[in-house]
């Protein structure tokens, strides 16, 4: 299963009903069979513009990130469910890039450009592309270079 991102913006509310619309939005997760990393609190925040949801006028929310887990196939019946809750100002789910584990040393990095791997593999495909292309002849077929006065 992928793992996604939500930021979710809820409006502003008494911490109980607070609780239990964050408890909606995980069991909606927890019923299309994915799982929850980590929910994080960011706070009540302004909103760079107001916002209009469900026929209210939202000037700032609560803003949390949700990471979990879930099919892939369900990601459409959890964004189904967030646009009809009426306590959710907005929702997206983005899905989460797996970072590249590439491994660099202080060594390379402390070598001369030209002696860096990377930079050798950049040189060698530059290399290849210029043998491709064609280069300028001088041979023409006129007896004299036409841009000298």
């Amino acid at each position: 299963m992928p793992t996604y991102e939500m930021p979710l913006l809820l409006r502003i509310m008494k911490k109980p009903e607070l609780v239990t619309a964050l408890k909606r939005t995980a069991e909606t997760i927890f019923n299309t069979g994915g799982f929850i990393r980590k929910i994080e609190n960011c706070g009540v925040i302004p909103l760079p513009c107001k916002t209009n949801a469900h026929g209210h006028v939202h000037r700032e929310a609560n803003h949390f990130l949700i990471y979990f887990d879930v099919p892939s196939n369900e990601v459409d019946k959890i964004i189904d469910k967030y646009n009809r809750d009426i306590d959710i100002v907005k929702s997206k789910i983005f899905k989460q890039n797996k970072s590249n584990n590439t491994k660099c040393t202080f060594h390379e990095e402390m070598l001369s450009p030209p002696y860096r791997p990377n930079v050798q593999k950049l040189m060698e495909m530059v290399k290849k592309q210029n043998h491709n292309k064609h280069e300028f002849k001088y041979n023409n077929g006129l007896d004299y270079y036409p841009f000298n006065k």
